[in-house]
């Protein structure tokens, strides 16, 4: 099957291309200012509690809009592909610095699920 990715085990066994780990979460917030974005990938990046909020590298940002264009004050939610092995915890007020960003998680790529 020509574009299709396999991952490590092949179609019937969970697996990825992306590295050992690789989440896509989403940060919603109804006109997310830039501020609240930038504390929320910071975050993100450096971690929190330990075993509850590690850090994670950012592998990507995309903004669910038609433009794909983030507005401060006007876009409601970003998607942010992190990768890393640590814990990553949705929560309603996510991060330092993010009040009424909440994040959920969209889809787990696991290269190692055990």
């Amino acid at each position: 099957m020509a574009g299709l990715a396999q991952g490590a085990g092949g179609l019937a066994q969970e697996g990825n291309g992306a590295g050992g780990r690789t989440r896509i979460i989403n940060l919603a917030k109804t006109n997310m200012t830039e501020a609240e974005l930038q504390a929320a990938l910071e975050f993100l990046a450096a971690g929190g509690t330990a075993g509850t909020d590690d850090a994670h590298t950012i592998a990507g940002v995309s903004v669910l809009t038609e433009s794909g264009i983030f507005t401060s004050g006007t876009t409601d939610n970003v998607q942010v592909a992190i990768q890393g092995t640590g814990a990553f915890t949705a929560a309603s007020n996510f991060g330092i610095g993010s009040t009424g960003v909440t994040s959920s998680l969209l889809a787990d790529f696991n290269q190692n699920p055990m």
